[in-house]
């Protein structure tokens, strides 16, 4: 059973552009394309990357876009950026990826201008479970996304129910959707051994590296 339900079709005409185009592309319009659309804009942009990575001319598909995209939906709703980072370095370092882990390490403190607070809540996500620097809301993200980044992917209902006092369906896509965005970061970074720049390095070493954290082969050789 889904963790978050798919949108209601019906009951949202600004989005039929998107289920028209996933419905002639398929046949059908998938549910994955319906619980992204918890976030209006989702779908939209997500099927533009799609199609650009399957051989699209991103010209027409953002000029088409111009055309159908509807507002974003309760932005109100939007989680905030040291939240958002702070989900994105827990998939990366459950993934592995030392380049994103470097990034969204150096991201989150910079986001919230509290680098020794930062520090610590940066050492203590695996600790996550008791540690006093997080909420209890943050306890729920951060265990998504520590079981989301696993191969094979270890989250579970529980993750969710732990999750629903504190977030909205759209708070819960937005939260899944940095995890599935960092997905696609971790695979090219590390796929390509992408060369990890000076800042994060420096960030990296002085606040990671007593976790583990090492350049490995995002150096320059």
């Amino acid at each position: 059973m889904a963790h978050i339900p798919p949108l209601d079709m019906d009951g949202h005409p600004e989005l039929q552009p998107v289920f028209a185009t996933a419905a002639a592309a398929m046949g059908f319009v998938p549910n994955s394309t319906r619980t992204m659309a918890h976030m209006r804009q989702l779908p939209f942009v997500f099927s533009a990357l799609f199609g650009t990575i399957m051989g699209g001319d991103a010209k027409a598909i953002f000029a088409g876009l111009q055309e159908v995209l509807p507002e974003q939906n309760a932005a109100e709703e939007n989680l905030p950026a040291e939240l958002l980072q702070l989900i994105a370095y827990c998939v990366s370092l459950s993934a592995g990826c030392r380049y994103c882990q470097a990034h969204t390490g150096h991201n989150t403190e910079r986001v919230s201008g509290a680098p020794e607070l930062q520090a610590e809540r940066l050492a203590q996500v695996l600790n996550y479970e008791t540690a006093t620097c997080f909420s209890a809301a943050e306890r729920a993200a951060i265990g998504l996304a520590l079981a989301a980044g696993q191969v094979p992917n270890a989250s579970g209902s529980e993750h969710f129910a732990q999750l629903r006092p504190h977030f909205s369906e759209r708070q819960q896509v937005q939260i899944v959707a940095v995890i599935s965005l960092f997905g696609f970061l971790n695979r090219w970074n590390d796929t390509l051994a992408t060369t990890l720049e000076q800042a994060p390095i420096d960030f990296a070493k002085q606040t990671l590296a007593d976790g583990g954290w090492s350049l490995s082969k995002h150096g320059v050789e």
